[in-house]
């Protein structure tokens, strides 16, 4: 009920306009073959801005190209949708009720920085957090 609640007010306070954002970036991703990857990347990550809480970000297998694919994202798209996230989250923190939304984004701009090699998955598939994991609620 605390998620859904969380969500709902996150929704209307910063994810929309979040999530509109890793839209607009995929859509320009996508015009080249070579950023259709880029694109399809950013609209996942559009869903986890619209609706964060009770969903995790795992690690999984990433190689040379994760990395390659992480660089060109951060130059490209990243470093706006994280300064995006940093700039939702401190104005969410100005409220009391807005810190935990705050923390969340601030965690959020770590994902939108270096995003290839997670994924998002729901938590109550999760018996047990990896390590490196991003949750932006408690566990």
């Amino acid at each position: 009920m605390l998620r859904t609640l969380l969500n709902l007010i996150w929704l209307v306070l910063a994810g929309i306009e979040l999530a509109v954002g890793y839209v607009i970036g995929g859509l320009v991703m996508t015009i080249t073959i070579v950023g259709i990857p880029f694109g399809l990347q950013a609209f996942k990550l559009a869903g986890f801005a619209l609706w964060p809480f009770g969903r995790a970000v795992v690690p999984r297998d990433a190689g040379f190209f994760t990395g390659v694919g992480n660089v060109v994202w951060l130059v490209l798209i990243g470093w706006w949708l994280a300064a995006a996230h940093f700039v939702f989250g401190i104005l969410l923190c100005v409220t009391l009720i807005g810190i935990p939304m705050g923390v969340a984004s601030f965690r959020m701009a770590g994902l939108a920085l270096w995003p290839f090699g997670r994924e998002v998955v729901d938590r109550s598939t999760l018996s047990v957090l990896p390590e490196g994991s991003v949750t932006v609620d408690r566990p």
